[in-house]
């Protein structure tokens, strides 16, 4: 997730993006860390229903990143800030710039949890190390990877020097995807499915819908992707995009499928923390992801600095204040995550909060103002749906999410794992 709008660079022809590698930015900014939480997903909303949802979203993804470059178009702007700001003058910026903040500022958070939750679980799986190690406590491991890994690499200054993590977390994440397709076949059978697994649609769908958004917002970089390409042309982009977003959606429906499936009911937040202890492919998988986000979580603090020095000090740190404003970010993020460790609702909150404006409102907002087509034009009658929907849904998701906060069985061993389970006695899980 490499969200590196708030760098305001111009857009110039001439680039030297072809149209393959500017898609590979849209898929990877779309199937990164945000992923994990889909099959959670497809518990809230209810398996049918959720799948159109999931496909609802990405339609609306697709729609709005086109949208943003044609609002860049007919207001002569070249980044998301620009844009809003022409539209909606300095009060648009502010509001934007704490989405912009927020957003990536819960994933932190949601990146230290799921380390926690992750990494825990891998280093239970090395012999000597039992229950009682410093190893296997969540806060423990967050403090270390904060203190050894993330806090150092979000010191840089340069986003450049974490240009590879977009391609070493593609990889990744096609591994994980993989693993969780081949335990749908192997573990699936064994773990009973709940009472009204196949239901058309739930109560908690419109929650749903903040966790795809969190997975889908990719509107961050919209901007710096199109100025890359070597002809900027809004036919280019529109291929580009409806292509890219097609594809993440295969991958996110399959990935979404399969852990659905395969725990139904059972699923939580990190589909990591229903697979058992002892499944060593599982283990591989844990450890995959835990790479993915120790290695994602800088780029997220660049962006939330980057925020606070375009805000707060015209766009420039001194090295003390660079040096100071990140470990503050940092600090306040990892206390939150050692304190709270339910993912679920952090996703929920940060995709109805955070990514359903960026997704649903903002871009149709900023088009609308700026049309200059009679109000009965699609693209217009289009705008005015999206705007409306997600004005809905940030409104009653947020209310019930607060309502109806939802539980997880955060680090604990699911009972289908135990030897005395009636459907998995007997039975061991295919080694690695």
């Amino acid at each position: 997730d490499d969200r590196t709008a708030l760098v305001r660079k111009p857009i110039t022809k001439g680039g030297n993006s072809d149209l393959p590698s500017a898609g590979f930015n849209v898929i990877n900014s779309i199937i990164g860390s945000g992923i994990i939480g889909l099959p959670y997903s497809m518990k809230q909303a209810g398996f049918p229903l959720g799948v159109l949802l999931l496909v609802g979203v990405a339609f609306i993804t697709d729609y709005s990143i086109i949208l943003l470059i044609k609002g860049g178009n007919l207001s002569g702007t070249n980044t998301y800030q620009a844009l809003v700001n022409k539209s909606y003058g300095f009060m648009g910026y502010l509001i934007l710039s704490t989405l912009q903040f927020l957003y990536p500022f819960i994933a932190m958070i949601s990146y230290n949890i799921i380390t926690g939750d992750t990494l825990t679980k891998v280093f239970q799986t090395i012999p000597g190390v039992g229950l009682d190690n410093l190893l296997t406590y969540r806060q423990v491991i967050i403090l270390c990877t904060t203190i050894i890994f993330t806090l150092p690499m979000s010191l840089y200054r340069d986003i450049a020097k974490l240009a590879k993590i977009s391609f070493i977390s593609l990889i990744l994440t096609t591994v994980i995807l993989v693993i969780v397709m081949i335990r749908t076949a192997t573990l699936g059978p064994l773990v009973p499915k709940t009472e009204n697994a196949w239901v058309f649609a739930k109560s908690n769908a419109i929650q749903a819908i903040g966790v795809m958004s969190f997975a889908f917002v990719c509107h961050h970089n919209s901007f710096l992707i199109y100025g890359s390409l070597e002809e900027p042309t809004l036919s280019n982009w529109s291929r580009i995009t409806h292509v890219s977003v097609s594809l993440a959606l295969f991958i996110s429906v399959v990935f979404a499928a399969c852990g659905y499936v395969t725990f139904t009911g059972y699923t939580e937040g990190d589909i990591f923390e229903n697979y058992c202890r002892d499944d060593n492919l599982a283990t591989f998988g844990r450890f995959c992801y835990g790479i993915t986000i120790i290695l994602t979580f800088p780029i997220e603090c660049f962006v939330t600095r980057e925020v606070i020095a375009n805000v707060f000090f015209s766009g420039t740190l001194t090295t003390i204040l660079h040096v100071a404003v990140t470990v503050i970010v940092v600090v306040v993020a990892t206390s939150i995550s050692l304190v709270y460790d339910c993912l679920g609702i952090v996703l929920e909150l940060n995709g109805i909060l955070s990514a359903t404006p960026l997704v649903f409102i903002i871009p149709t907002a900023c088009y609308l103002k700026l049309s200059e087509e009679r109000w009965n034009h699609s693209d217009n009658l289009i705008s005015y749906l999206i705007l409306i929907v997600g004005v809905i849904v940030m409104t009653a998701g947020f209310i019930m999410t607060i309502l109806h906060p939802q539980e997880c069985s955060h680090g604990k061993e699911m009972f289908y794992c135990f030897p005395n389970n009636a459907s998995l006695y007997n039975n061991t899980l295919p080694p690695f």
